[in-house]
């Protein structure tokens, strides 16, 4: 089984993947640490701006790993904002039976309410350098993601009044 948890910036990805990690035994990919060694590495000429170019990129990669996970009868987990929205697209019957999706998504008025909690939380599994996340921009990206899960039929787990994600495998 593949599991793919998607979803802006500072909503819990790594953390859920974490948890998810430690209660089911399963191992997880970070397709950030990813994208950082191929980019320290000197593999690609992209740099962290180049958001849509990067999805493209890892995009190409991740997809042949979750591929040969399924051939191989093994179980992963990815997450990432690099998950494009169309995903699905790149696989036919035989493996899409084997992945679950699930894009975390905050509604407004969760970030209106907890920033100091998000931005508190931001270095719970990771540790960033430097958090430059203004809320306005946070508020948009994840209204961005809600519209682009229902316009792709995607799951997605909305994040309202508390922060509170239970999945069962």
């Amino acid at each position: 089984m593949v599991i793919l948890i998607s979803g802006t910036t500072h909503t819990g990805k790594t953390n859920l993947s974490q948890r998810l990690m430690e209660k089911y035994k399963i191992p997880y990919l970070s397709v950030d640490n990813l994208k950082m060694g191929l980019i320290r590495s000197g593999k690609t000429s992209l740099t962290v701006y180049d958001d849509a170019q990067l999805t493209l990129y890892l995009w190409s990669i991740v997809k042949e790993i979750i591929k040969t996970v399924i051939e191989n009868k093994q179980n992963i987990i990815i997450e990432g904002c690099y998950i494009p929205f169309d995903w699905q697209k790149d696989f036919d019957n035989n493996y899409l039976f084997a992945i679950k999706h699930y894009c975390l998504v905050m509604t407004a008025e969760y970030i209106e309410t907890h920033l100091n909690d998000i931005l508190q939380f931001e270095n719970v599994i990771e540790k960033r350098v430097l958090t430059e996340i203004k809320k306005e921009q946070l508020i948009e990206e994840n209204k961005n993601n809600l519209l682009l899960c229902q316009k792709y039929d995607l799951e997605y787990i909305l994040i309202d009044k508390n922060y509170q994600i239970n999945i069962q495998l």
